[in-house]
């Protein structure tokens, strides 16, 4: 019997070992011509998920339910566009502390015919009795977060119908059918989605129709309780037959009216019926060679535009994917970023704003130079030279590559906490984000709307698109510019990179910064050198938001999809249609 000293065994082992490592070169080589890098070998990978591949539509968002009942719209004869209005409907019903026909939309539509962008504002305006003056003829200092007065009125709706009217092949009974029918039948409640409901019950208390409409047996429903929501199938129901004017015109914003005048709300059967969403142009820059886009103000979108043109004067791929180097500079350029945002952004309607400036790379490298590479900065303030807490996100792409980045939020969970009566729906509260300053481009204004947190994104290079979002407050900017990064500087595949850890700063001052604590071990020390004030928080935090994310390869005729694992979400495909099968 040969051993393993023996000679002729060990130059065989050699032989195989060699062949062994070419074939594992050419895998790489393989999974490397998209952009995946080495960590996409299954062998030995940071991620824990594979993307979804499909020649056929993918629909990512954060319920499996919303998902599914996209893909559904894309089996029956839909496209893109359809699949993300049905998937929003069905994100209203199961996760009704972010989103719902009470709050407000964006998106970005990429028409895969003209191959050009479309961007949808879907935020809605103050009530035009809301003022200044009266508000603090009734003591208020600050712009209230809660309660009627924090209530602006809700663009979801009339966003669903600008969507479907310019792009959708499905009509509105169509799309919203799986949410109606969900909604009667009931769901089980999912564990991100339990934690939060049970959260906010003693909020939801505060208001009786919410009590009654949210809080079955008095409390928030447990983990794969079943919830169902007949109210708001009855809702969705008079919108599914009369359109947008059954909420605008109808008995939906009579019903939201009357709540208003109980609560002390300035809101009119006026405000609503005049009300409309708004075709705009995404804006965008450049970063290691792919184009990135966002939309223009009243949304936060900007300041990741802005804060990726600064990241661009640094190396971070040679400093290293989540070291501290890279980490530091990312968070210095975030504090900058946002501290324009702050000072001069609000409602385009009311005041110029100067983003033709902010996005500019002159000016980015101007705000660069203030980064020290060894010191963190916890008083940043804005520039003064210019020249001249709860949302879903979801993502859709269809077999023509017909692409959707959509996000839609009722602010903070549950936001004013306000259902008027028999809707079945909750109210945001997205006009706590005006201010009181007057002369502030985000002062509070009559049929004016607050700057957004909540912002769709898209980027694209050659033939690849990619439709992405991370939700989260104050989080998406920062948490755009570093998934763009993981893409861009350090070759992650759109999986990969959602789930790498992130950073996130919710404060505007201070150099506190929250840290996932999947990044190397010496990173927190040394942030900490720098002045940085570090809190890890463990494994997949929904602090840092969630994400979706499709991806086309137009020279392949591909799709892509990715889930973050942060939310209780998935990356459904379509299957092929049965007269395809054969």
């Amino acid at each position: 019997m040969r051993t393993i000293n023996d000679p002729s065994v060990r130059a065989s082992v050699s032989t195989w070992r060699k062949r062994k490592f070419v074939v594992l070169l050419a895998v790489v080589a393989v999974v490397t011509a998209y952009g995946g890098g080495s960590e996409s070998l299954a062998q030995d990978r940071t991620q824990g998920r594979s993307m979804v591949i499909s020649r056929n539509g993918i629909v990512a968002a954060e319920s499996p339910l919303a998902a599914q009942a996209g893909v559904q719209m894309l089996e029956r004869g839909g496209n893109a566009v359809d699949a993300a209005v049905a998937a929003n409907a069905m994100m209203g019903l199961v996760a009704p502390m972010s989103n719902g026909i009470g709050g407000d939309l964006f998106a970005i539509v990429y028409d895969a015919k003209s191959g050009k962008l479309y961007g949808l504002n879907a935020s809605g305006w103050a009530p035009e009795g809301l003022t200044i003056e009266f508000l603090k003829k009734q003591g208020f200092q600050d712009m209230p977060f809660q309660g009627i007065q924090s209530v602006t009125v809700p663009g979801a709706v009339e966003g669903w119908q600008k969507l479907l009217e310019r792009f959708g092949k499905k009509k509105f009974a169509d799309v919203l059918g799986p949410a109606i029918r969900t909604a009667e039948d009931g769901f089980p409640v999912t564990e991100w989605t339990s934690g939060l409901w049970a959260a906010n019950a003693e909020f939801l208390r505060g208001n009786q129709a919410a009590a009654r409409t949210y809080l079955p047996d008095n409390r928030g429903p447990a983990v794969g309780q079943i919830f169902r929501n007949p109210d708001l199938a009855r809702s969705l129901r008079m919108i599914a037959q009369g359109g947008r004017d059954a909420f605008y015109k109808g008995e939906l914003a009579k019903a939201i009216v009357e709540t208003s005048r109980r609560h002390g709300g300035t809101h009119t059967e006026k405000d609503f019926a005049e009300y409309s969403a708004e075709w705009v142009e995404p804006i965008s820059t450049t970063y290691r060679g792919w184009t990135v886009y966002e939309l223009p103000p009243n949304g936060q979108g900007l300041a990741a535009l802005e804060m990726l043109n600064i990241m661009e004067t640094f190396p971070l791929d040679k400093m290293g994917l989540n070291s501290a180097a890279t980490l530091h500079a990312m968070i210095e350029a975030k504090k900058l970023a946002y501290a324009d945002l702050i000072r001069y952004i609000g409602d385009p309607k009311f005041s110029t704003l100067p983003v033709k400036q902010l996005l500019s790379k002159e000016f980015a490298a101007s705000r660069a130079k203030l980064i020290d590479p060894n010191k963190a900065n916890c008083s940043v303030g804005p520039a003064t030279n210019l020249p001249g807490s709860s949302t879903i996100y979801l993502s859709t792409v269809d077999r023509e590559g017909n692409m959707v980045s959509l996000i839609q939020s009722n602010f903070d969970d549950f936001g004013s906490g306000i259902v008027a009566d028999g809707t079945g729906f909750i109210l945001q509260n997205r006009g706590g984000l005006f201010n009181l300053e007057a002369g502030s481009p985000n002062a509070l204004a009559p049929h004016k709307r607050p700057l957004h947190t909540i912002i769709p994104a898209f980027m694209e290079r050659g033939n690849v698109r990619i439709a992405f979002g991370i939700m989260g407050g104050w989080n998406q900017s920062q948490a755009h510019a570093q998934y763009v990064s993981h893409v861009a500087d350090f070759n992650q595949n759109i999986q990969a990179a959602m789930e790498t850890a992130r950073f996130t700063k919710l404060s505007f001052q201070g150099c506190d910064v929250l840290l996932e604590n999947r990044v190397p071990a010496n990173v927190k020390a040394d942030l900490e050198a720098k002045g940085h004030f570090v809190q890890i928080h463990n494994g997949f935090s929904n602090r840092f938001g969630g994400g979706q994310a499709v991806m086309r390869d137009f020279g392949a005729g591909v799709n892509y999809g990715a889930s973050d694992p942060r939310k209780d979400g998935a990356a459904v495909p379509e299957l092929p249609s049965a007269e395809t099968a054969r």
